[in-house]
C-alpha cells in the first residue's frame, strides 16, 4: 500500500489542480470553496483515477467533498441506475451526505441522489428508486432490505463508499456491512473512511480493497480555536438546576444539550419545556418524520434547545448553534471533540460548557489534554446575577413596547390612575411590575436566604464533591459498618442529599443491594445517586438527592422489598435503634 503524508501544503491553484471537470469546479466556486483541505487534496486525484482509497480522517475534515466531488465527475448522467452507493452509520449522516451530493451536482442536468434509511416510509424511497438515481446514500439495514426486495439493483455499481466505518462497527452493523459487500459487484472501486482503525475495520480493508491508496490525516484532537470551553463542577442530582441557571444567564441562539441516554433526553427536554424553554428531544426513539421536523424548527429558529444523544446528533449541522452543553460526560475525548464541534463552525465563534460530577474529576484531565489546555472554570450563576439579568430583560421589553407606538389607551389609563392626589406613584409602579412579571419573579432566590444552597449544587476542585478526601472502597462503604464506639453519633447526610426513613430492616431480611435496587427501579435513579444506607432491626435510613419530585416518593411508598412496603418518609432525627453489627451483616449476606 502506498502511503501519502498529509503535511504538504495545498496547491496554490486550489481545486483547479485536482483534475475536476469544469462543471464540478463551477459548483465548488459557487459554494465559496477556495482551497482544498488535506483529505480532499489527497483523495480527489486518487478517486478520479479509479483507485481504491483507505482514508483515516475525522468528521469535519471535509471528507464528504473528498469522495463526492470526484465520484460526481465520473458519473454517467444518462444512465439512471445506481452507480455510487455510500453506506453511513446514521440516518442523519445519510441525509447530510445526500444533500452534499445534491449541492455539488446542482449544475448537472439529470442528476439524482437518494437517501434511504430506516425509521421512514418505504413508499418515497421505492418511488425514488423506480424513477432512477445515480447515487444512493443509506444505512446498512435499509440498504439490505432494498437489495432483498429487488428494489435496489446494483449491477451497474461502480463505486462503494464506507463512511465512518468505525461508527458502523460500534453500532453493530458489521454483519450487515459484510453482507452488502458480498452482494455488490466484485469489479468496483471502494473507498473506506474511518476516524480510527480498529482490527475489524482493518480486516475489511484487507479483504475488500485492492492495493488502496492509504491517506492518513492527522487526527484533529483539539477543538477549533473559535470555541470557548468552560467547565462547571456540579453535583449530579443538581445538574438540571445548574442547566436552567446557565440558560437564563447566558445569551444564546441555538443550543445542543448532550445527554447519555434516550430516557434522559426525553426527561430533560420535558422539564425544560415545562419551564418555558423552547426545547425538544432527539434520540433513537424519535421517528424520522419527527426528527426532520425538529431539525427544521431548530434551523429556522422556532426551536432553541435540542436535548440529544450522541448517535442522534451525529451528522447534525445547524449554523445557528452558538452553545453546546455536555450535560453528561462523553465516553471518550474524541466524542467530546465531536460534540463541541457542532458549534464554532466555518469561522464562527461558539461556546462549550461541560458539567462534571465529583467522581468524574479524573476524566476531566483527559479532556483537558484533548482540548490542548485546561478548560476555563465556570461558576454557578448566583441569585443576584439572575435577578440582574431578569431586570435587564424586563426593562428592554418595556423600551420595546414604548417604541411600538400603540400605547394610546395605556397612556390614558396611566394618566387616570395618576390623577388621584393621594396616589402612591412608587407603589403603583411596583404593583404594575408585580403583575407584569407573571409566574417568573424578577427577583431570583437570593443565596443568603438559602444558606448552603450554592455549595449543595457546586463542589470544589480540591474535594471529591463531598467535603473530604476520596474513600478507597466506596462500594463497601455505601452503608455504615457498625459502631466502633459505644456512643457513635449518626452522621449527617452528605451535601446535596436528604435523609429518609423506610420501614424495612434487618428482621425483614433486606440488604443494601435490595434497597438500592427497589429505589432505583422505581425512581429512575442510577445506583451511584443513592447515598449512605443504615440498616436497623425494623427500619432503615437512606440518603437521596435533594429536590426529588413528590410523585416519586408516592410511588416509593408503595414499593415492596422482600414483600414488605417501604413506606418512605422524611427522617427527622437520629434513630434510637442500634445499627446492625458486622456479624449481623455477614449473616444477612450483606
Amino acid at each position: 500500500m502506498e502511503q501519502i503524508e498529509s503535511q504538504a501544503p495545498a496547491d496554490q491553484a486550489g481545486f483547479h489542480a485536482l483534475g475536476l471537470p469544469a462543471r464540478i469546479l463551477k459548483a465548488v466556486e459557487a459554494l465559496g470553496y477556495e482551497t482544498p483541505s488535506p483529505v480532499q487534496e489527497r483523495c480527489i486525484p486518487a478517486l478520479m483515477e479509479g483507485r481504491d482509497v483507505l482514508g483515516q480522517a475525522q468528521t469535519g475534515t471535509g471528507k464528504t467533498a473528498a469522495f463526492a466531488l470526484p465520484l460526481l465527475a465520473r458519473l454517467n448522467r444518462k444512465q439512471r441506475k445506481p452507480q455510487v452507493l455510500v453506506l453511513t452509520p446514521t440516518r442523519e449522516l445519510a441525509i447530510q451526505v445526500a444533500e452534499a451530493f445534491d449541492r455539488y451536482g446542482g449544475g448537472m442536468p439529470g442528476f439524482q441522489a437518494l437517501p434511504i434509511y430506516g425509521g421512514a416510509s418505504y413508499v418515497p424511497q421505492l418511488r425514488g428508486l423506480q424513477r432512477g438515481v445515480q447515487v444512493v446514500v443509506g444505512t446498512p439495514g435499509r440498504v439490505m432490505d432494498h437489495i432483498r426486495r429487488g428494489s435496489l439493483e446494483l449491477d451497474d455499481l461502480r463505486t462503494l463508499v464506507l463512511d465512518e466505518a468505525d461508527e458502523m462497527l460500534k453500532m453493530g452493523f458489521l454483519e450487515d456491512v459484510q453482507w452488502i459487500l458480498e452482494h455488490v459487484p466484485a469489479e468496483r472501486q471502494t473507498a473506506l473512511f474511518s476516524a480510527t482503525m480498529p482490527p475489524a475495520v482493518q480486516r475489511i480493508a484487507q479483504e475488500h480493497l485492492g492495493d488502496p491508496e492509504v491517506i492518513r490525516i492527522e487526527a484533529r484532537s483539539r477543538p477549533a480555536d473559535t470555541i470557548r470551553q468552560r467547565v462547571m463542577r456540579v453535583h449530579g442530582p443538581h445538574k438540571f438546576e445548574a442547566l436552567t441557571r446557565v440558560l437564563e444567564l447566558n445569551e444564546h441562539d441555538g443550543m445542543i444539550v448532550f445527554v447519555g441516554t434516550k430516557n434522559q433526553a426525553a426527561e430533560v427536554a420535558e422539564r425544560l419545556s415545562a419551564q418555558g424553554f423552547a426545547a425538544a428531544a432527539l434520540s433513537g426513539d424519535v421517528n424520522q418524520a419527527n426528527r426532520e421536523r425538529i431539525v427544521e424548527k431548530l434551523k429556522k429558529g422556532r426551536l432553541d434547545l435540542l436535548v440529544a444523544t450522541d448517535v442522534a446528533a451525529r451528522g447534525l449541522d445547524v449554523d445557528r448553534i452558538s452553545h453546546v452543553v455536555n450535560y453528561d460526560l462523553p465516553k471518550d475525548p474524541e466524542i467530546y471533540v465531536h460534540r463541541i464541534g457542532r458549534t464554532g463552525r466555518a469561522g464562527r465563534t461558539g461556546e462549550a460548557i461541560l458539567f462534571v460530577k465529583p467522581r468524574e474529576q479524573h476524566f476531566l484531565r483527559a479532556l483537558d489534554r484533548a482540548a490542548g489546555q485546561p478548560m476555563e472554570a465556570m461558576k454557578l450563576p448566583t441569585g443576584e446575577e439572575l435577578t440582574k439579568m431578569r431586570v435587564m430583560r424586563f426593562r428592554k421589553q418595556i423600551e420595546a413596547s414604548k417604541e411600538s407606538g400603540k400605547l394610546d389607551f395605556h397612556r390614558e389609563l396611566a394618566a387616570e390612575m395618576l390623577s388621584d392626589e393621594n396616589v402612591d406613584v412608587l407603589g403603583l409602579i411596583a404593583g404594575l411590575i408585580k403583575v407584569a412579571e407573571g409566574d417568573t419573579p424578577l427577583q431570583a432566590c437570593q443565596e443568603s436566604q438559602h444558606q448552603g444552597r450554592q455549595s449543595a449544587i457546586e463542589w470544589d476542585e480540591g474535594e471529591n464533591g463531598r467535603g473530604r478526601k476520596p474513600r478507597k472502597n466506596v462500594r463497601n462503604e455505601r452503608f455504615e459498618r457498625g459502631p466502633r464506639k459505644k456512643n457513635r453519633g449518626v452522621k449527617s447526610p452528605e451535601r446535596g442529599m436528604d435523609r429518609f426513613r423506610i420501614e424495612v430492616g434487618y428482621r425483614h431480611g433486606v440488604g443494601p443491594s435490595s434497597i438500592v435496587g427497589a429505589i432505583c427501579n422505581e425512581a429512575g435513579l442510577e445506583g451511584r445517586h443513592v447515598g449512605r444506607i443504615e440498616i436497623y432491626d425494623t427500619h432503615s435510613t437512606v440518603d437521596l438527592p435533594s429536590g426529588m419530585p413528590n410523585g416519586v416518593f408516592d410511588s416509593l411508598g408503595k414499593t415492596r422489598v422482600q414483600n414488605h412496603p417501604l413506606r418512605i418518609s422524611r427522617d427527622h432525627g437520629p434513630s434510637a435503634k442500634r445499627p446492625m453489627t458486622n456479624r449481623e451483616r455477614f449473616e444477612a449476606g450483606c
